[in-house]
């Protein structure tokens, strides 16, 4: 999918995803760590964010397990690697502050089912994912990783489920982001080393050869600094992952997404992906596993259980087309 109308389609569904995830509970100890959010169905999904989690569950597929390199079959347990940062329904801490919950973990867990390993996750800062990778410390980052024609030269991808990502803001600010020009001037919060700050980035290039003012980046270490900062008005907008702006939104009333984007750029839907060193032997077992789960529907209700259906492939691609080195 590379053309303009793809990205129209994508942006309407990332909107669809925010619509869906409106004004939320906050978590309720009497029912054992749960948040609400609304469906597209017009119900509610409550959603657990207790330690206990319950997962979804596969069996072992024995062929696809057979192909998974022999060091790791013998280890037994897949080592996978996401970020410390904490970003519901993506990755974060459960109610006792150090249980990793997510749709995230979770997909990687249906993965493990299906090549008979243990999964053992790993949490790191963001960089570390990375370095874990290239040193062979981890097999595998599930970390909301996009494809990017950059990081195709160092790793392999399988991917799992659509990126796009939300600007948002503090909520009534009248502010709605549709392209460049809509930041130009703007004081805008974005994650370091992510495809977000690429894209955001190259938006401010391209406001400054317009002759717009370009765009006044700010990094903060952690989420609570990065909302702090929107509150109080030191700055108008963070670009992030819209599943976790949607969710956010929904469960604190204090913000709204005025924006959505393919995390990709303009011309190509953007996708997130198991990430493995490149050539290790794991990135075709990784595919086979999550077009099992995609068949049996064991991902739907991952998807589902997290409020996320509207970010559902209907196959995993190897190393697909991802964010061009420059957007245009």
């Amino acid at each position: 999918m590379s053309t303009s109308i793809t990205h129209r389609r994508t942006a309407a569904a990332a909107l669809g995803l925010a619509t869906a995830l409106v004004l939320a509970a906050c978590s309720n100890p009497d029912d054992g760590g749960t948040t609400e959010v609304a469906a597209t169905s017009g119900g509610k999904t409550k959603i657990n964010i207790s330690p206990d989690q319950n997962r979804v569950t596969t069996d072992k597929v024995d062929s696809i397990a057979a192909e998974v390199p022999e060091k790791i079959r013998k280890r037994g347990t897949l080592e996978i690697v996401d970020s410390s940062g904490s970003a519901a329904p993506l990755t974060f801490f459960a109610t006792d502050n150090k249980t990793v919950i997510g749709v995230e973990p979770d997909i990687a867990s249906l993965v493990a089912d299906v090549l008979g390993l243990k999964l053992h996750i790993n949490t790191v800062s963001w960089e570390n994912i990375f370095v874990g990778l290239d040193s062979a410390k981890y097999d595998v980052g599930f970390s909301n990783i996009t494809v990017t024609e950059e990081r195709k030269e160092k790793y392999d991808f399988a991917t799992y489920r659509e990126d796009n990502l939300g600007f948002e803001a503090k909520k009534g600010s009248g502010l709605k982001i549709t392209g460049p020009e809509d930041v130009a001037g703007r004081t805008v919060a974005v994650g370091s080393g992510t495809n977000q700050e690429k894209l955001l980035i190259e938006w401010s290039k391209e406001n400054e050869k317009a002759g717009r003012k370009p765009v006044n980046i700010k990094y903060y270490q952690n989420d609570s600094d990065t909302y702090l900062a929107l509150q109080s008005g030191r700055i108008d907008l963070y670009l992030g992952p819209n599943p976790t702006a949607a969710y956010h939104a929904a469960t604190t009333g204090k913000t709204e997404v005025v924006g959505t984007y393919s995390g990709a750029g303009a011309t190509l839907q953007g996708l997130i992906a198991a990430t493995t060193k490149k050539d290790s032997g794991l990135v075709k077992p990784l595919a086979d596993a999550l077009n099992h789960v995609i068949d049996n529907g064991t991902y739907a209700k991952v998807l589902e259980r997290w409020g996320l259906p509207d970010e559902a492939v209907t196959r995993s691609e190897i190393n697909p087309p991802g964010l061009p080195r420059t957007n245009k």
